[in-house]
């Protein structure tokens, strides 16, 4: 049912209809005449009165006409040339036509007077002009009144609004129009399985009401950017053989106050017509933000949720009228929106597991001609955090590579070339560093290398390059997780610190020297230090205190300190030491296997890219040259 409690402007907006009446009216009235001229002079090209009497003169007038305030003329034509443009010009007052007369009649020139004015033209403003305006403007302001009381009747500009202005834009889909069915989904089992029970319930709603089951309101689809919400909805669209109203929280703002309800009211009306039916509202905090009464008003996008709420505690659900919609930003979303009884469920559509990844690269892969050395389960295994449109660009990335290189099947080089792209970007051909500066990077990347492969519980290194690229590394170490992990210990983390600033700690023990180049490196370590510190409750000084709030959890995930500016020094003080302590500990790992690091650092700058088989065959051989229990290499 309609809601007509929250429109707060209906006694602004009759006032607008009125005064855009008035200035019709109004432009009416001045320019009518004129407007009357332009029409009725089309085609006709006015000169001065000085180059009439020069074209009388020079015997250039054909055929004249002369009234009492204008005189049209035909300039002279060939014996099968037809008549060319009619010109006009004002009559001169109180000048006597006689010798032009006279001049015309010498040369033969026809010409006549015109009839006098009977005024037609004004009876035509007057009597059918002005009427058809005054309708017009009637219609405008009924329209107007009509939508802000919440009709939607027939009329001129269809339902909803003035030429459709009112109307929901939602895209209907019935049966497989979508072209995506829950086969083309994959890693999200948990998800589908809540989808699939509400179309089972559209379906087969007597075994659900049976046992007094109701068909659940609303379902909210969260997750990360890429994750395929719309990708389910659209799955949905496919497997459920009902109308399917597709529409994005944006088409229902507008700068006119009032037009975003409308469409609600038209949405859900339309919806009720052919239930059952099913609406997606897609990125629904576009107008599902919460309210803020801070600065007042009653702007669109309240009034468009405000009418939301009202049409899903309108409906009913036995009806078969089911919302799905999705979001990246739950927290922003207003409580009226998230209560029980509007959207009932809550499905989180998160990042794909192991196994989620692999079933994804085979639903992306079905269409692609695979060579015989692809393994799609090493690739899965190296893309851990990796959602579902990164992975459909991955395949796309070495699809294209693939015809590039002239073949004609995709291989494992291709996926895994694509994989180092879409992290690092492209190779710089075009850039050329010098000697000292492919030394120092090459130190510097078997530095995180070396300090990974020489402790335990650390994730091996898979490749090392010192080839630019075009993400802005001038190189990169690349480790490869040999298992999914979920939680990670202190000790974990502390490697995975000393490894990050490992790289900074080969350039002070080899060229007493800091570069730019360890930027990124500090700055990965620090956001991670902070997370142990005021996250994880890993600092023996702050204890177990949850110093910091996560924000956007499906977006960027940022943290903001939420405690007092002392603790918060004391944080800062935290992190500090442990960034410290883990350079120190990172440098020691590099002087205790100093020949080592020269050894793998000149074999890097003569090859420029080795893989984490190379550079575990040096390690393990200067293992073996160690007395038995020195070694600290996790064989």
């Amino acid at each position: 049912m309609p809601n007509n409690k929250n429109n707060g402007n209906n006694g602004r907006t009759p006032m607008l209809g009125l005064i855009v009446v008035a200035a019709v009216f109004l432009v009416a009235i001045l320019f009518g005449n004129r407007l009357l001229g332009l029409l009725f002079s089309a085609g006709q090209e006015e000169v001065s009165y000085h180059t009439f009497l020069t074209d009388v003169a020079d015997d250039k007038i054909g055929e004249a006409e002369i009234s009492d305030t204008q005189i049209s003329y035909y300039l002279r034509t060939g014996e099968n040339e037809k008549k060319g443009k009619l010109y006009y010009t004002n009559r001169m007052p109180d000048v006597d036509l006689t010798e032009v007369t006279n001049t015309m009649q010498e040369n033969g020139v026809e010409f006549s007077a015109a009839p006098a004015d009977d005024g037609s033209s004004s009876l035509l403003f007057s009597w059918i002009i002005m009427p058809l305006i005054f309708v017009f403007g009637l219609m405008l302001l009924l329209r107007i009144i009509a939508n802000r009381s919440g009709g939607s009747g027939g009329g001129f500009g269809g339902i909803g609004g003035l030429g459709g202005i009112g109307k929901s834009r939602a895209k209907v889909y019935m049966e497989k129009e979508t072209g995506v069915t829950f086969r083309d989904v994959a890693g999200q089992d948990e998800a589908k399985e809540s989808l699939v029970e509400i179309i089972d319930f559209l379906h087969n709603p007597r075994k659900y009401t049976a046992i007094g089951a109701k068909l659940p309101k609303g379902a909210l689809l969260v997750g990360s950017p890429g994750t395929g919400k719309t990708l389910l909805a659209k799955a949905v669209a496919g497997e459920a053989h009902v109308p399917f109203f597709s529409i994005s929280g944006s088409d229902f703002v507008e700068m006119f106050v009032g037009v975003g309800a409308s469409r609600v009211r038209d949405l859900f009306k339309e919806a009720s017509k052919v239930a059952p039916a099913i609406i997606f509202i897609d990125e629904i905090d576009a107008i599902g933000r919460s309210r803020d009464s801070r600065f007042g008003g009653n702007d669109e996008r309240e009034q468009t949720l405000n009418q939301l709420l009202a049409e899903i505690d309108g409906f009913d659900s036995s009806n078969g009228v089911v919302i799905l919609a999705a979001t990246n930003r739950p927290e922003i979303l207003d409580k009226a929106l998230l209560r029980a009884g509007r959207f009932d469920r809550r499905i989180i559509v998160d990042r794909p597991n192991l196994e989620g990844r692999y079933q994804t690269l085979l639903v992306h892969t079905r269409k692609i001609h695979l060579a015989e050395d692809v393994d799609l389960r090493k690739l899965a295994q190296a893309t851990a955090g990796a959602v579902g449109a990164d992975l459909a660009n991955l395949v796309n990335e070495a699809a294209l590579r693939a015809v590039r290189m002239g073949r004609h099947a995709v291989n494992q080089q291709d996926l895994l070339v694509s994989f180092e792209t879409v992290i690092a970007g492209t190779e710089k051909k075009g850039t050329v560093l010098t000697d000292i500066e492919k030394r120092i990077v090459s130190y510097h990347e078997v530095g995180h290398a070396l300090v990974a492969a020489l402790k335990k519980h650390s994730q091996p290194v898979s490749k090392i390059t010192i080839v630019p690229h075009t993400s802005g590394a001038l190189g990169y170490t690349m480790q490869m997780p040999e298992e999914e992990k979920y939680l990670n210990s202190k000790e974990e983390l502390i490697i995975e610190l000393q490894t990050l600033l490992g790289g900074r700690a080969a350039e002070q023990v080899v060229f007493g020297i800091q570069t730019t180049g360890a930027a990124n490196d500090i700055q990965r370590a620090t956001e991670l230090a902070r997370k142990m510190v005021t996250q994880y409750g890993m600092s023996d000084k702050i204890g177990l205190m949850a110093l910091a709030t996560a924000q956007n959890e499906y977006l960027d995930g940022k943290a903001y300190m939420d405690c007092a500016q002392t603790t918060a020094d004391d944080a800062d003080n935290e992190v500090r030491t442990l960034l410290n302590t883990c350079y120190e500990a990172a440098k020691q790992i590099l002087l205790d296997n100093r020949g080592l690091l020269d050894e793998i650092a000149l074999y890097l700058l003569e090859k420029e890219t080795i893989t984490g088989d190379d550079l575990m065959a040096y390690v393990n051989a200067d293992a073996n040259r160690l007395p038995a229990g020195d070694s600290e290499v996790d064989a």
